[in-house]
């Protein structure tokens, strides 16, 4: 079986910092699976990865040979797509338009001789993450396209009788253990997905398209607007509005988050509140890592991005638009500034450096939650990433 790497860009890379940070972009979720997923879904075969230097230990890179495929890892892609890279023959490379019109390298099969000999045009755009609120834009639909394959000549779960359905109940698909009882279901404007052992308490509200991953809890009378996605083991309260949560991670109270992206291991306390729209109504800007500065993002919605193991204590505030980075603790009354940089605690009066053995201390308590145990590898990494962000600080 010939190898498919999946390859980051240095550009795209810091884009999409703080969530790459201690992660492959093709990891990242959009829709009801990550990228890789997608491809894996679509196209199987012997998956690896081509990251930062500092990201290989954890995910290290496979020797690349003739036959072997070379796919950009922030293309999300579809099924037409995915079947046109398949039938790519060595030394054959194929381009195509991003929905900015920029003509970009999807993917590459490697032949006996270095580099590409035949380009091949695909006739249609494709999807990419080039900017952190890509992931929120592109989710509703990518969950569309999800479900149609996932779904597929497959039979889930009947609906339990006690729950409220509008719309067509084939837009509905329960895994295998979910538990459903109580809840309105409104698949007018799109599927809802709920994956395995799932649980939906009563009193909820739901209108897609929404994705609920295994294992993933929805806690009594929360709403749950279209765009949202709940990666495994997250548990979610109050009020969500096109959200990508990617795993392992808590807003399990009242309050409200739109248009924002969690990465794993993060928790909200409760009545946290992020703002998604400026009271001025005027374009968002969003920190940049590589700019080291807020660019306009053309957006007139957009909510809080926050990296791995990044906690906000009860009653927390976010501005709009408001970036955190990895390792972060936020408390305290007030708006904090609208970027955090990693291994900091503190709120809106200023944040000092969070003590590495403190961080490891507080990652390992959550993570055992969920019956996971940190590794050296994980040591390590997060070292490098706190030596990163003093460029931040």
């Amino acid at each position: 079986m010939n190898k498919i790497i999946l390859r980051d860009s240095r550009e795209t890379h810091l884009n999409l910092l703080p969530l790459t940070y201690t992660r492959p972009v093709a990891d990242l979720i959009v829709g009801i699976n990550t990228i890789r997923q997608k491809w894996q879904m679509y196209l199987p075969g012997d998956y690896s990865y081509d990251v930062e230097e500092y990201l290989r230990e954890k995910f290290p890179p496979a020797e690349i040979g003739p036959g072997d495929l070379i796919i950009t890892s922030n293309v999300v892609p579809e099924e037409t797509l995915a079947r046109t890279v398949a039938n790519l023959h060595p030394g054959e490379k194929l381009i195509a338009k991003n929905a900015a019109g920029d003509t970009i390298d999807v993917a590459l099969r490697v032949g006996d001789a270095p580099g590409a000999q035949v380009e091949i045009a695909y006739d249609s755009r494709v999807d990419t993450i080039d900017f952190l609120y890509d992931i929120f834009l592109l989710n509703a639909r990518k969950i569309e396209e999800d479900f149609e394959f996932l779904t597929r000549n497959r039979e889930g779960q009947s609906i339990p009788r006690s729950n409220t359905v509008i719309g067509d109940p084939d837009l509905i698909y329960i895994e295998s253990g979910a538990i459903v009882e109580g809840v309105v279901l409104n698949a007018s404007h799109g599927p809802i997905y709920v994956g395995r052992d799932v649980e939906i308490m009563e009193g909820s509200c739901l209108r897609g398209p929404i994705a609920l991953g295994e294992r993933s809890t929805v806690n009594m009378g929360s709403k749950i607007y279209p765009g949202t996605t709940l990666g495994p083991w997250c548990k979610v309260g109050g009020e969500l509005n096109n959200v990508v949560m990617i795993g392992y991670s808590n807003k399990a109270h009242d309050g409200f988050l739109g248009n924002a992206v969690i990465g794993e291991w993060c928790n909200l306390g409760a009545g946290c509140v992020s703002s998604n729209l400026k009271n001025d109504y005027t374009e968002i800007k969003l920190w940049n890592y590589p700019r080291h500065r807020f660019l306009k993002t053309g957006l007139q919605f957009c909510g809080l991005i926050m990296g791995d193991h990044s906690k906000a204590g009860i009653n927390t505030m976010f501005n709009t638009a408001t970036v955190v980075g990895v390792g972060v603790n936020v408390h305290g009354s007030g708006f904090p500034r609208n970027f955090v940089a990693s291994f900091s605690e503190g709120g809106a009066a200023g944040f000092t450096d969070l003590p590495m053995e403190k961080f490891l201390d507080i990652a390992s308590r959550m993570m055992a939650r969920r019956h996971r145990a940190l590794t050296d590898v994980d040591v390590r990494l997060f070292e490098e990433i706190r030596n990163q962000a003093e460029n931040y600080k």
